[in-house]
């Protein structure tokens, strides 16, 4: 399966130089036959499943249904029936004349080898059946037995067959029916799992869906989860999630795994195979993150690798108002039985977006080299990129009681001066190797380089008529970090009971340089804004031509875990403990000396259960905790200078899922209790005995239920309430930023009367939500509809891909967030057509 890849290189040199040499090529025997629907062959198996009875080759061949997983891009059809010989275990025999001038469609997922031959022949009037168990023979209607044929040999990939259990690299878990999420993904130290085989809930978006949908980043995949919402950072252009209802920044979203070394602000993800969620606390899991979030959930990106067949893939597109782009995604394998994997992807987008006078330019450039031995596995990733937005649309500050109307869909009340310039590094190593056939060491190495610079300047609206105030914030800022983790990953019997059993450290070394500058206010409004040149500066700190260092932290944990697996996966419990360091330092930039110092470190323990009454059904629980550094106490207070330990959130999770093969749902409750600082009205002492208690439930559903229909969404209901304020002023109230209920829907028709023909549709809507704790301030609800449209159709033996979308088609203006006390308004209609073309 292919794979949206853009990367573009410009900006500053990548930290890496790949230096890869073809070590060999193996040569692939095509002959075959042409794309379209398979008829019932009147003996043996046929294409669509008619024809014979339950005979020995096709009980061989629904045996292996379990660990197959196709991943067959479109291509000429001789091609195709190789790939899906090699990747079935099979030998394909077939008249060669049928082959010629033919291709097939793409297949991808985990299914029967059946299933996958039928999708490939699909319309082409090919019949064919199994001579024997693993050998199936492909013929035209009314074909001879004198036709000549031709045998394509099974290929077999002797020495680094299916990855060990305890593996995480090629062990990818397989897409679910219909393709637009997977079966699992990465539970942080736990590794790659099944969802049905952990106690807690999560959602792998994969590669087929970033591309269908056009998504440019990881809000645009968001936008299909129902327990996720996402606004923009404290006065700049990152992007910032919501995951049940806690908030969780850039700085926290993980590359396979490790922390660090994800782009801050903004992430472009054409490099990426997936976009995987895991929803709930997770400081066991992933350890606490370096911007001390995501309590109420991660998001972990997995990059691309080369698969078993060639990609050569090149897309074009065009997006309101006049942004185009093209990116390049290019697979290949070389050396013996393909060990060596390289994958290529290069992009770039530049013009006007739907936001009136907001331009965006974009590129990067990527490439995954990877290696699969015998018992050896390794993996090395590096990409560089550049976000440039000129007069990008800002959050709006609001005093209370005001909440202004949204203005107009599309208009924009940024000054001309404001913009944001940001370019990232990164390269990440990751390493196994088998001791023994189920005991596994693993280890991990990331830097990451990033340079910031930008005026900023975000309106506070002081009334309904929309009067507002400006003023000019400027940044320069640059980041280092160096990750890193050392592990093993085992598996072995007691008796009736299997033991999987994880250790490791993993630390993580961050350091920060900025400066800044300060205008004074000037006077606009977000429905007629002023025309205004850059301010001149009032206050500055720090020194722009050599950025003085701000903060530097050192995060250190050492994990272990065992999950006691009982009666065949029916019941499995997860117990683990993480004991976790944080050190963080602050320096005045003016003296360059130390002026805080923060040393504190916590224990965060696991406790998961799953139960499996029966094959398609798992119910679970889990109590687990989320990590943040604690605070100082201000120098106003009656305590000035206390050290808190850190935050420390505690999670209880109750939920079942639903597995039934081609349809997959969920149901989950969920209570989480943050704490939080406050400041005694009477005594002025500084402390930490607030809470944020957020209870909820989750609906989710995905997969295919009917052939050619797939559905994808949810509901989400949250109870985010205020505990122990400070004099009890907001006792009871709504957290900030959390709406009661949220809802995605999403839906996929591959039209029965026309061929390769899809239609598609997602409703997003989200309750009101309170800007203040006080709750003085609510922000309307809002729903938006988004629509699709793709054809795929073969020109000169080549499959293209025409894709049209279309979000918020009835050009909505809304708030779309009000976490973190601001507000951040939803995009205006923006219609994206690309053209793909796999060579």
């Amino acid at each position: 399966m292919g794979s949206v890849g853009e990367r573009d290189k410009a900006g500053r040199q990548s930290p890496w130089k790949p230096a890869v040499r073809r070590l060999g090529a193996g040569a692939a025997l095509a002959v075959l036959v042409a794309a379209g629907p398979v008829g019932a062959a009147g003996s043996g198996l046929s294409g669509d499943g008619a024809g014979a009875g339950e005979t020995q080759p096709r009980r061989q061949l629904a045996q292996s249904r379990e660990a197959r997983r196709f991943d067959i891009p479109a291509q000429p059809l001789a091609d195709a029936l190789t790939v899906f010989g090699r990747q079935a275990g099979l030998q394909v025999t077939l008249d060669a004349a049928i082959a010629a001038g033919r291709s097939a469609p793409a297949v991808a997922g985990t299914m029967p080898p059946q299933e996958a031959l039928r999708r490939l022949l699909a319309g082409s009037g090919i019949t064919w059946h199994f001579s024997d168990g693993n050998t199936v023979a492909l013929e035209r209607p009314g074909a001879g037995a004198g036709s000549a044929a031709v045998v394509l040999d099974p290929i077999q990939v002797e020495g680094r067959g299916a990855a060990p259990p305890t593996a995480d690299i090629g062990a990818l878990p397989p897409e679910y029916a219909g393709g637009q999420v997977a079966r699992g993904g990465r539970l942080g130290v736990l590794g790659n799992q099944d969802m049905m085989d952990v106690p807690f809930s999560m959602t792998s978006y994969t590669d087929t869906t970033i591309r269908n949908q056009q998504a440019e980043t990881i809000a645009d995949v968001m936008a299909n989860d129902p327990s996720v919402r996402t606004g923009y950072g404290f006065g700049n252009f990152s992007e910032r999630f919501v995951i049940r209802g806690f908030p969780l920044f850039g700085e926290d979203v993980a590359i396979d795994g490790l922390y660090g070394n994800a782009p801050r602000q903004i992430v472009g993800i054409e490099m990426f195979e997936r976009v995987e969620v895991m929803k709930g606390a997770n400081a066991f899991l992933n350890g606490v993150g370096p911007g001390s979030t995501g309590v109420g959930g991660g998001i972990n990106l997995v990059p691309k690798r080369a698969g078993d067949a060639p990609l050569t893939r090149l897309t074009g597109n065009y997006a309101q108002n006049s942004r185009v782009g093209a990116h390049a995604d290019l697979g290949r394998r070389f050396g013996r039985d393909g060990a060596f994997g390289v994958r290529v992807n290069a992009a770039a987008r530049d013009g006007e977006t739907s936001i009136d006078d907001e331009e965006r330019y974009y590129h990067l450039a990527s490439v995954a080299l990877d290696y699969r031995g015998d018992r050896t596995r390794v993996t090395l990733d590096g990409g560089t990129q550049r976000q440039r937005i000129q007069k990008g649309r800002p959050v709006v500050f609001a005093t209370a009681p005001v909440v202004p109307d949204a203005p107009s869909a599309s208009s924009n009340y940024s000054p001309a001066y404001a913009y944001s310039d940001l370019e990232d590094s990164f390269l990440q190593a990751r390493a196994e190797y088998d001791l023994a056939p189920k005991f596994t060491i693993h280890a991990a190495l990331g830097v990451r380089d990033m340079r910031e610079d930008g005026d900023y300047a975000s309106p506070t609206v002081t009334d309904s008529a929309g009067n507002a105030t400006v003023s000019r914030l400027t940044v320069p800022r640059e980041d280092d970090n160096q990750s890193g983790q050392l592990g093993f990953r085992g598996e072995v019997a007691s008796g009736a009971v299997i033991h999987r059993f994880n250790g490791g450290v993993a630390a993580l070394h961050t350091v920060n340089r900025n400066a800044f500058e300060f205008s004074g206010a000037e006077a606009t409004n977000i429905y007629n804004p002023a025309s205004l040149g850059r301010p001149p500066t009032t206050f500055a700190g720090g020194d722009f031509d050599h950025l003085p260092k701000v903060s530097e932290s050192t995060l250190r944990s050492v994990y272990l875990s065992d999950t006691l697996s009982f009666n065949d996966d029916q019941v499995l419990a997860t117990v683990g403990v993480r004991h976790q360091k944080l050190h963080a330092r602050g320096f005045d930039r003016t003296t360059f000396q130390e002026s805080s110092n923060y040393n504190e470190e916590a224990v965060t323990p696991v406790l998961g259960l799953v139960v499996k009454p029966v094959s398609t059904v798992a119910l679970y629980a889990n109590r687990i905790e989320g990590l943040a550094q604690g605070p100082t106490a201000p120098g106003t207070s009656a305590n000035p200078g206390e050290i808190f330990p850190p935050f420390t959130s505690v999670q209880y999770e109750v939920g079942g899922k639903l597995d039934l093969g081609t349809f997959g749902a969920g149901m989950t409750f969920f209570q989480t209790t943050q704490p939080s600082s406050v400041t005694d009205p009477v005594t002025n002492i500084f402390s930490v005995d607030g809470e944020q208690v957020n209870r909820g439930v989750e609906l989710t559903m995905f997969g295919e239920p009917a052939p050619g229909l797939r559905l994808l969404g949810g509901v989400t209901l949250t109870s985010a309430v205020l505990e122990k304020t400070a004099g009890g002023t907001n006792d009871g109230n709504h957290a900030v930023g959390v709406p009661l209920y949220q809802a995605n829907l999403g839906a996929e028709w591959d039209l029965p009367f026309l061929n390769r023909v899809t239609l598609s549709a997602r409703l997003l809507h989200t309750a009101p939500q309170y800007l203040d704790a006080a709750n003085t301030q609510e922000v309307p609800r809002w729903t938006r509809l988004d629509i699709g449209a793709r054809v795929t159709r073969t020109i000169e033996g080549r499959d293209v891909v025409f894709r049209a979308n279309v979000e918020n088609i009835t050009d909505e203006a809304y708030w779309a967030s009000a976490q973190g006390g601001y507000l951040t308004q939803g995009n205006p209609l923006t219609a994206k057509v690309s053209v793909a073309l796999d060579f």
